[in-house]
């Protein structure tokens, strides 16, 4: 959806100091949410790899093969760590950024500027509201992906052998499907923060 550059800009004038700085503060929050869900990705696909790289070895030492899985697993945690504090960033700073909106709003007198303006939030919180729906949902399929992770990892440090690698296979597969849901959880957020990020930036079209 398209947004007339005047109107946007004379929302912002309206909205006054305290709420410009609170958008230009979740405008980055948002910036800095993307780039670290977009890292969060590629973190997941590197552990991912590297699992799936031991279960396929059928020849040679599987020690360094595991010791690279392995390394992968804190770094799948943080990623999981920083889900759940953004979350709980946009449950509580990031919607009360919303609350000042409404109530600038609440308070035009001019009624074909409320209606725009409210229409203009509406719109904005609907992409917020996707981007923490997603994350709630990417945090949850979290847990089952790092479960797999830390059982085949503590499977296998005291049994790095073929018929251990046999044995975790099944929990393997079950880790490559965990990922899927959690794949296709980040791709959206990613996807909806973009568009939240542009709706709150000064050059949003």
């Amino acid at each position: 959806m398209k947004y007339h550059p005047l109107l946007l800009l004379g929302l912002l004038t309206v909205l006054g100091g305290t709420t410009q700085a609170s958008q230009e503060a979740l405008a980055s929050s948002m910036q800095e949410a993307r780039l670290e869900a977009t890292r969060a990705s590629e973190q997941l696909k590197a552990a991912l790899e590297a699992l799936n790289a031991l279960t396929k070895q059928t020849q040679g030492d599987l020690r360094p093969a595991y010791e690279t899985f392995a390394t992968q697993v804190p770094k799948v945690e943080a990623a999981a760590t920083w889900t759940r504090a953004r979350v709980q960033w946009m449950q509580g700073d990031g919607r009360r950024y919303f609350g000042e909106w409404q109530k600038t709003v609440d308070g035009l007198g001019n009624e074909s500027l409320r209606k725009k303006a409210q229409k203009r939030l509406d719109a904005v919180q609907k992409s917020y509201d996707k981007v923490f729906t997603t994350f709630q949902a990417s945090g949850e399929q979290f847990r089952g992906f790092l479960s797999d992770l830390g059982d085949i990892q503590k499977t296998l440090a005291l049994d790095v052998t073929p018929g251990g690698v046999k044995a975790v296979r099944s929990t393997v597969s079950h880790a490559n499907w965990n990922f899927r849901g959690v794949n296709r959880s980040m791709q959206s957020a990613l996807k909806e923060l973009l568009k939240t990020e542009q709706a709150l930036s000064p050059e949003a079209k």
